[in-house]
Protein backbone atom coordinates (compact mmCIF):
# COMPACT_ATOMS: atom_id res chain seq x y z
CA UNK A 1 0.00 0.00 0.00
CA UNK A 2 1.77 3.31 -1.20
CA UNK A 3 0.46 6.88 -1.13
CA UNK A 4 -1.03 8.13 -4.29
CA UNK A 5 -2.21 11.39 -3.07
CA UNK A 6 -2.04 14.03 -0.41
CA UNK A 7 -5.59 17.12 -0.53
CA UNK A 8 -5.49 19.97 1.35
CA UNK A 9 -9.20 20.99 0.35
CA UNK A 10 -10.26 24.34 2.21
CA UNK A 11 -13.64 25.65 3.07
CA UNK A 12 -15.60 28.62 3.71
CA UNK A 13 -19.30 29.48 5.67
CA UNK A 14 -19.93 33.20 4.75
CA UNK A 15 -22.37 34.84 6.73
CA UNK A 16 -25.57 35.93 5.48
CA UNK A 17 -24.89 38.92 6.93
CA UNK A 18 -21.49 40.63 8.72
CA UNK A 19 -21.76 40.07 12.24
CA UNK A 20 -20.96 43.65 13.93
CA UNK A 21 -19.77 42.94 17.91
CA UNK A 22 -19.30 45.89 19.96
CA UNK A 23 -16.76 45.42 22.98
CA UNK A 24 -14.54 47.54 25.52
CA UNK A 25 -11.56 48.50 22.84
CA UNK A 26 -13.74 48.53 19.65
CA UNK A 27 -15.86 46.64 17.12
CA UNK A 28 -15.12 42.95 15.85
CA UNK A 29 -16.89 41.83 12.71
CA UNK A 30 -17.50 38.56 11.48
CA UNK A 31 -17.26 37.61 8.17
CA UNK A 32 -16.91 34.05 7.84
CA UNK A 33 -15.58 30.94 8.93
CA UNK A 34 -13.14 28.30 7.28
CA UNK A 35 -12.13 24.86 7.44
CA UNK A 36 -9.89 22.85 6.06
CA UNK A 37 -10.45 18.91 4.84
CA UNK A 38 -7.21 16.95 4.68
CA UNK A 39 -7.44 13.66 2.49
CA UNK A 40 -4.90 11.06 1.94
CA UNK A 41 -5.66 8.55 -0.79
CA UNK A 42 -3.60 5.35 -0.90
CA UNK A 43 -2.73 3.17 -4.56
CA UNK A 44 -5.80 0.40 -3.33
CA UNK A 45 -8.28 3.19 -3.28
CA UNK A 46 -7.91 3.67 0.95
CA UNK A 47 -8.69 7.36 2.18
CA UNK A 48 -8.14 8.49 5.03
CA UNK A 49 -9.27 12.29 6.50
CA UNK A 50 -8.22 14.36 9.43
CA UNK A 51 -9.08 18.29 10.23
CA UNK A 52 -6.18 21.14 9.07
CA UNK A 53 -5.30 24.41 9.45
CA UNK A 54 -8.13 26.36 8.14
CA UNK A 55 -5.82 28.96 6.08
CA UNK A 56 -3.89 29.59 2.52
CA UNK A 57 -0.48 29.07 4.00
CA UNK A 58 -0.80 25.40 5.64
CA UNK A 59 -2.56 24.65 1.92
CA UNK A 60 -0.10 25.82 0.18
CA UNK A 61 2.78 23.78 2.85
CA UNK A 62 0.91 20.58 2.03
CA UNK A 63 0.39 20.79 -1.37
CA UNK A 64 4.35 22.19 -2.12
CA UNK A 65 6.19 20.26 0.25
CA UNK A 66 4.36 17.38 2.39
CA UNK A 67 2.17 15.89 -0.28
CA UNK A 68 5.67 15.96 -2.38
CA UNK A 69 7.45 14.18 0.53
CA UNK A 70 4.20 11.48 1.67
CA UNK A 71 3.67 10.46 -2.00
CA UNK A 72 5.18 6.57 -2.67
CA UNK A 73 5.73 6.22 0.87
CA UNK A 74 3.77 3.15 2.67
CA UNK A 75 1.71 5.20 5.43
CA UNK A 76 2.18 1.92 7.79
CA UNK A 77 5.35 3.65 8.31
CA UNK A 78 4.51 6.83 9.75
CA UNK A 79 6.07 6.26 12.72
CA UNK A 80 9.69 6.56 10.92
CA UNK A 81 9.02 8.81 8.24
CA UNK A 82 11.66 11.56 8.67
CA UNK A 83 10.22 15.01 7.41
CA UNK A 84 12.13 17.73 7.50
CA UNK A 85 11.20 21.20 7.12
CA UNK A 86 10.93 24.23 8.50
CA UNK A 87 9.22 24.73 11.85
CA UNK A 88 5.75 26.35 10.61
CA UNK A 89 5.89 23.08 7.67
CA UNK A 90 6.53 21.11 10.58
CA UNK A 91 3.50 21.39 12.48
CA UNK A 92 1.43 21.19 9.49
CA UNK A 93 3.09 17.63 8.47
CA UNK A 94 2.17 16.91 12.21
CA UNK A 95 -1.48 17.56 11.39
CA UNK A 96 -1.50 15.92 7.67
CA UNK A 97 0.38 12.96 10.28
CA UNK A 98 -3.35 12.27 11.88
CA UNK A 99 -4.74 11.80 8.38
CA UNK A 100 -2.05 8.92 8.16
CA UNK A 101 -3.31 7.28 11.56
CA UNK A 102 -6.56 7.23 10.18
CA UNK A 103 -5.92 5.37 6.67
CA UNK A 104 -3.43 2.81 8.86
CA UNK A 105 -6.26 2.11 11.39
CA UNK A 106 -8.90 1.69 9.03
CA UNK A 107 -5.97 -0.95 6.82
CA UNK A 108 -6.03 -2.32 10.71
CA UNK A 109 -9.58 -2.42 10.88
CA UNK A 110 -9.68 -0.72 14.54
CA UNK A 111 -10.08 2.90 15.92
CA UNK A 112 -7.73 5.76 15.42
CA UNK A 113 -7.65 5.81 19.16
CA UNK A 114 -5.47 2.02 19.12
CA UNK A 115 -3.13 3.41 16.35
CA UNK A 116 -2.36 6.89 18.69
CA UNK A 117 -1.17 4.69 21.28
CA UNK A 118 -4.33 2.66 22.65
CA UNK A 119 -7.33 4.11 24.17
CA UNK A 120 -7.68 4.32 28.29
CA UNK A 121 -11.18 5.01 28.35
CA UNK A 122 -14.36 5.25 25.76
CA UNK A 123 -15.45 8.80 26.39
CA UNK A 124 -13.94 12.63 27.07
CA UNK A 125 -15.94 15.41 29.02
CA UNK A 126 -17.16 18.19 26.50
CA UNK A 127 -17.52 21.90 27.48
CA UNK A 128 -19.56 23.82 25.12
CA UNK A 129 -17.94 26.96 23.90
CA UNK A 130 -19.69 30.03 22.50
CA UNK A 131 -20.36 33.89 24.32
CA UNK A 132 -18.79 36.59 22.52
CA UNK A 133 -18.80 39.89 22.97
CA UNK A 134 -23.12 40.34 24.33
CA UNK A 135 -24.56 42.26 27.45
CA UNK A 136 -24.65 40.44 30.66
CA UNK A 137 -27.95 38.90 30.56
CA UNK A 138 -26.84 37.78 26.93
CA UNK A 139 -23.95 35.81 28.38
CA UNK A 140 -26.53 34.71 31.05
CA UNK A 141 -29.48 33.65 28.60
CA UNK A 142 -26.89 31.58 26.86
CA UNK A 143 -25.10 29.88 29.59
CA UNK A 144 -28.49 28.70 30.44
CA UNK A 145 -29.53 27.20 26.87
CA UNK A 146 -26.14 25.73 26.33
CA UNK A 147 -26.48 23.98 29.78
CA UNK A 148 -30.08 22.86 28.30
CA UNK A 149 -28.17 21.33 25.61
CA UNK A 150 -26.50 18.61 28.07
CA UNK A 151 -23.22 20.57 28.36
CA UNK A 152 -21.67 20.81 31.77
CA UNK A 153 -19.96 23.53 31.19
CA UNK A 154 -19.74 26.67 29.33
CA UNK A 155 -17.07 29.02 27.80
CA UNK A 156 -17.44 32.40 27.06
CA UNK A 157 -15.01 35.43 26.09
CA UNK A 158 -16.02 38.70 27.97
CA UNK A 159 -14.77 42.56 26.56
CA UNK A 160 -17.26 44.84 28.56
CA UNK A 161 -14.90 46.44 30.79
CA UNK A 162 -13.93 44.84 34.14
CA UNK A 163 -16.99 45.65 36.27
CA UNK A 164 -19.17 44.54 33.10
CA UNK A 165 -17.48 41.51 33.09
CA UNK A 166 -17.83 40.52 36.93
CA UNK A 167 -21.47 41.33 36.53
CA UNK A 168 -21.32 39.03 33.38
CA UNK A 169 -19.83 35.75 35.78
CA UNK A 170 -22.27 36.77 38.55
CA UNK A 171 -25.51 36.71 36.23
CA UNK A 172 -23.90 33.81 34.29
CA UNK A 173 -23.50 31.80 37.97
CA UNK A 174 -26.72 32.55 39.08
CA UNK A 175 -28.46 31.51 35.75
CA UNK A 176 -27.02 27.80 36.33
CA UNK A 177 -26.93 27.22 39.56
CA UNK A 178 -23.34 26.42 41.64
CA UNK A 179 -22.40 22.85 39.87
CA UNK A 180 -21.75 24.12 36.55
CA UNK A 181 -18.83 24.65 34.84
CA UNK A 182 -17.81 28.49 33.62
CA UNK A 183 -14.77 28.86 31.81
CA UNK A 184 -13.94 32.29 31.32
CA UNK A 185 -11.61 33.18 27.79
CA UNK A 186 -9.89 36.52 28.18
CA UNK A 187 -7.80 36.44 24.97
CA UNK A 188 -9.72 39.71 24.07
CA UNK A 189 -8.55 41.77 26.81
CA UNK A 190 -4.79 41.65 24.96
CA UNK A 191 -6.57 42.49 21.94
CA UNK A 192 -8.10 45.71 22.50
CA UNK A 193 -5.36 48.27 21.63
CA UNK A 194 -4.98 50.83 24.91
CA UNK A 195 -7.59 49.84 26.02
CA UNK A 196 -5.93 46.39 27.32
CA UNK A 197 -6.35 45.07 31.00
CA UNK A 198 -3.37 46.05 32.79
CA UNK A 199 -2.12 42.88 34.91
CA UNK A 200 -2.92 44.70 38.32
CA UNK A 201 -6.00 44.77 36.25
CA UNK A 202 -6.17 41.31 35.74
CA UNK A 203 -5.07 39.97 39.38
CA UNK A 204 -8.03 41.64 40.66
CA UNK A 205 -10.35 40.10 38.22
CA UNK A 206 -8.84 36.68 39.24
CA UNK A 207 -9.69 37.72 42.92
CA UNK A 208 -13.06 38.57 42.62
CA UNK A 209 -14.00 35.97 40.33
CA UNK A 210 -12.67 33.14 42.71
CA UNK A 211 -15.92 33.53 45.11
CA UNK A 212 -18.17 32.35 41.18
CA UNK A 213 -15.26 29.18 41.50
CA UNK A 214 -14.63 29.14 37.77
CA UNK A 215 -13.09 26.07 35.60
CA UNK A 216 -10.25 28.13 34.83
CA UNK A 217 -9.78 32.12 33.68
CA UNK A 218 -7.98 31.64 29.84
CA UNK A 219 -5.30 34.04 28.57
CA UNK A 220 -5.89 36.70 31.08
CA UNK A 221 -2.50 38.19 29.81
CA UNK A 222 -0.40 37.75 26.32
CA UNK A 223 0.70 33.99 26.05
CA UNK A 224 4.10 34.98 25.52
CA UNK A 225 4.67 36.90 29.03
CA UNK A 226 5.46 34.01 30.63
CA UNK A 227 6.90 35.67 33.91
CA UNK A 228 3.71 37.87 34.63
CA UNK A 229 1.74 33.94 34.34
CA UNK A 230 3.65 32.97 37.01
CA UNK A 231 3.31 36.04 39.14
CA UNK A 232 -0.74 36.07 38.09
CA UNK A 233 -1.08 32.19 39.30
CA UNK A 234 1.21 32.65 42.39
CA UNK A 235 -1.47 35.35 43.48
CA UNK A 236 -4.91 33.37 43.16
CA UNK A 237 -6.66 30.66 44.02
CA UNK A 238 -9.03 31.40 39.90
CA UNK A 239 -7.61 27.95 38.26
CA UNK A 240 -5.70 29.72 35.18
CA UNK A 241 -5.53 28.13 31.29
CA UNK A 242 -3.19 28.92 29.11
CA UNK A 243 -1.11 27.45 25.65
CA UNK A 244 -2.91 27.49 22.47
CA UNK A 245 -1.01 30.53 21.81
CA UNK A 246 1.95 29.66 22.56
CA UNK A 247 4.47 29.28 19.20
CA UNK A 248 6.74 25.87 19.32
CA UNK A 249 6.80 22.72 21.63
CA UNK A 250 9.33 24.55 24.10
CA UNK A 251 6.98 27.44 25.17
CA UNK A 252 4.58 24.84 25.58
CA UNK A 253 6.29 23.18 27.97
CA UNK A 254 6.84 25.94 29.60
CA UNK A 255 3.07 26.28 30.45
CA UNK A 256 3.23 22.46 31.49
CA UNK A 257 6.22 23.34 34.33
CA UNK A 258 3.98 23.63 36.68
CA UNK A 259 4.29 27.59 37.83
CA UNK A 260 2.48 29.32 34.87
CA UNK A 261 -1.11 27.36 34.52
CA UNK A 262 -2.92 24.85 36.07
CA UNK A 263 -4.96 23.99 32.53
CA UNK A 264 -2.53 23.91 29.43
CA UNK A 265 -4.12 24.20 26.28
CA UNK A 266 -2.96 23.04 23.00
CA UNK A 267 -4.92 23.32 19.44
CA UNK A 268 -4.10 20.03 17.54
CA UNK A 269 -3.43 21.56 14.15
CA UNK A 270 -1.31 24.07 14.91
CA UNK A 271 0.94 23.21 17.40
CA UNK A 272 2.54 19.78 16.26
CA UNK A 273 -0.25 17.41 16.37
CA UNK A 274 -0.32 14.20 18.00
CA UNK A 275 3.58 14.48 18.75
CA UNK A 276 3.65 17.59 20.34
CA UNK A 277 0.33 16.68 22.48
CA UNK A 278 2.23 13.47 23.74
CA UNK A 279 5.01 15.42 25.22
CA UNK A 280 3.15 17.76 26.51
CA UNK A 281 0.32 15.79 28.03
CA UNK A 282 3.84 13.68 29.59
CA UNK A 283 4.76 17.13 31.24
CA UNK A 284 1.48 18.12 32.21
CA UNK A 285 0.90 14.58 33.99
CA UNK A 286 4.56 14.84 35.86
CA UNK A 287 3.53 18.18 37.20
CA UNK A 288 -0.44 17.33 38.32
CA UNK A 289 -1.52 19.91 36.14
CA UNK A 290 -4.93 18.87 33.82
CA UNK A 291 -4.72 19.34 29.78
CA UNK A 292 -7.75 20.72 27.53
CA UNK A 293 -7.70 20.45 23.79
CA UNK A 294 -8.37 23.43 21.98
CA UNK A 295 -10.61 22.94 18.96
CA UNK A 296 -12.12 25.84 17.53
CA UNK A 297 -13.13 24.32 14.13
CA UNK A 298 -15.53 21.70 12.77
CA UNK A 299 -16.71 18.14 14.80
CA UNK A 300 -13.85 16.28 12.81
CA UNK A 301 -11.81 18.27 14.82
CA UNK A 302 -13.27 17.42 18.02
CA UNK A 303 -13.36 13.66 17.15
CA UNK A 304 -9.88 13.90 16.10
CA UNK A 305 -8.58 15.28 18.93
CA UNK A 306 -11.25 13.23 21.30
CA UNK A 307 -9.40 9.91 20.34
CA UNK A 308 -6.11 11.30 21.15
CA UNK A 309 -7.71 12.22 24.40
CA UNK A 310 -8.65 8.94 25.43
CA UNK A 311 -5.32 7.45 25.24
CA UNK A 312 -4.55 9.25 29.15
CA UNK A 313 -6.71 8.96 31.71
CA UNK A 314 -9.25 11.18 32.95
CA UNK A 315 -7.48 13.38 35.69
CA UNK A 316 -4.73 14.29 32.73
CA UNK A 317 -6.83 15.02 29.96
CA UNK A 318 -9.92 16.35 31.09
CA UNK A 319 -11.91 18.84 29.06
CA UNK A 320 -12.22 18.72 25.48
CA UNK A 321 -13.75 21.97 23.66
CA UNK A 322 -16.86 21.65 21.35
CA UNK A 323 -17.96 25.09 19.95
CA UNK A 324 -21.19 25.72 19.90
CA UNK A 325 -22.60 27.48 16.35
CA UNK A 326 -26.26 28.19 15.50
CA UNK A 327 -26.38 25.52 13.79
CA UNK A 328 -30.26 24.11 12.89
CA UNK A 329 -31.67 26.74 15.08
CA UNK A 330 -29.72 25.82 18.75
CA UNK A 331 -28.25 28.20 20.76
CA UNK A 332 -24.62 29.19 19.39
CA UNK A 333 -22.45 32.00 18.26
CA UNK A 334 -23.49 32.12 14.69
CA UNK A 335 -23.87 29.83 11.96
CA UNK A 336 -21.03 27.38 10.69
CA UNK A 337 -22.83 24.64 8.85
CA UNK A 338 -19.66 22.91 7.47
CA UNK A 339 -18.81 22.32 10.83
CA UNK A 340 -21.56 19.29 11.25
CA UNK A 341 -21.96 18.48 7.88
CA UNK A 342 -18.17 17.54 7.26
CA UNK A 343 -19.39 14.13 9.00
CA UNK A 344 -21.89 11.73 7.96
CA UNK A 345 -23.74 11.18 11.20
CA UNK A 346 -23.69 12.92 14.36
CA UNK A 347 -21.38 13.07 17.40
CA UNK A 348 -22.65 10.74 20.25
CA UNK A 349 -23.22 12.96 23.36
CA UNK A 350 -24.25 11.27 26.61
CA UNK A 351 -24.19 13.30 30.02
CA UNK A 352 -22.27 15.88 28.32
CA UNK A 353 -19.23 13.36 27.16
CA UNK A 354 -18.09 12.67 24.08
CA UNK A 355 -18.85 8.74 23.23
CA UNK A 356 -15.67 7.92 21.42
CA UNK A 357 -16.44 5.81 18.08
CA UNK A 358 -14.82 1.76 17.88
CA UNK A 359 -15.61 1.94 14.55
CA UNK A 360 -12.56 1.76 11.83
CA UNK A 361 -10.16 4.64 11.88
CA UNK A 362 -12.31 8.10 12.93
CA UNK A 363 -15.35 6.11 13.58
CA UNK A 364 -17.62 8.25 11.53
CA UNK A 365 -17.06 8.12 8.12
CA UNK A 366 -16.60 11.71 6.17
CA UNK A 367 -19.25 13.82 3.98
CA UNK A 368 -17.42 14.82 1.50
CA UNK A 369 -19.97 16.83 -0.34
CA UNK A 370 -19.47 19.72 1.84
CA UNK A 371 -16.48 20.67 -0.57
CA UNK A 372 -18.54 21.49 -3.26
CA UNK A 373 -21.13 23.07 -1.13
CA UNK A 374 -19.06 25.22 0.68
CA UNK A 375 -16.38 26.57 -1.99
CA UNK A 376 -13.13 28.81 -0.43
CA UNK A 377 -13.23 32.64 -0.48
CA UNK A 378 -9.85 33.89 0.47
CA UNK A 379 -9.12 36.67 3.06
CA UNK A 380 -9.48 36.46 6.38
CA UNK A 381 -12.42 35.34 8.61
CA UNK A 382 -12.59 38.23 10.93
CA UNK A 383 -11.65 41.64 10.99
CA UNK A 384 -11.00 44.04 14.92
CA UNK A 385 -11.80 47.78 13.87
CA UNK A 386 -9.61 49.13 17.58
CA UNK A 387 -10.34 52.28 19.10
CA UNK A 388 -6.88 53.57 20.43
CA UNK A 389 -5.05 53.72 18.80
CA UNK A 390 -7.46 53.34 16.07
CA UNK A 391 -6.30 50.07 13.38
CA UNK A 392 -7.90 48.20 12.00
CA UNK A 393 -6.67 44.38 12.01
CA UNK A 394 -7.67 41.35 11.07
CA UNK A 395 -6.80 36.77 11.95
CA UNK A 396 -7.27 34.01 9.94
CA UNK A 397 -7.27 30.09 10.94
CA UNK A 398 -3.42 30.31 11.54
CA UNK A 399 -3.14 30.56 15.67
CA UNK A 400 0.57 31.30 15.53
CA UNK A 401 -0.23 34.83 14.06
CA UNK A 402 -1.60 37.45 16.06
CA UNK A 403 -3.07 40.46 13.02
CA UNK A 404 -3.23 40.43 9.37
CA UNK A 405 -3.39 43.27 7.17
CA UNK A 406 -7.51 43.22 6.57
CA UNK A 407 -6.68 43.47 2.78
CA UNK A 408 -4.66 40.07 2.64
CA UNK A 409 -5.62 37.89 -0.05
Amino acid sequence: MKISQVDALLMSCALPTPLQLPFYGGTRTILKRDAMLIRVTTDTGLRGYAPGPAHETAARQIREDIAPFLNGLDPRGWRDFAFDGLPDVEKTYRAVELALLDVVARYEGCALSEVAGGRKRDRIKLYGSAGMYMPPEGYAAEAAAIKAQGFVAYKMRPALGPDSDLETIDRMREATGPDFGLMIDAHSWWRMGDRNYSFDTVASLARAMEGYSPVWLEEPLPPDDHDAYRRLRAGTKTPIATGEHEPDTNGLLDVAGGEMADIVQLDLLCQGGLGAFTIVAQRTQQNGLRFAFHSWGTMLEVLAAAHLGICWPANVVEWLEHPCYSNGGRVGMYPFPAADEILAEPLQIENGELIVPKGHGLGIEIDERVIERYPFQPGPWSIFHIDSPPSTVAVIGDHSVKWIDPAQP
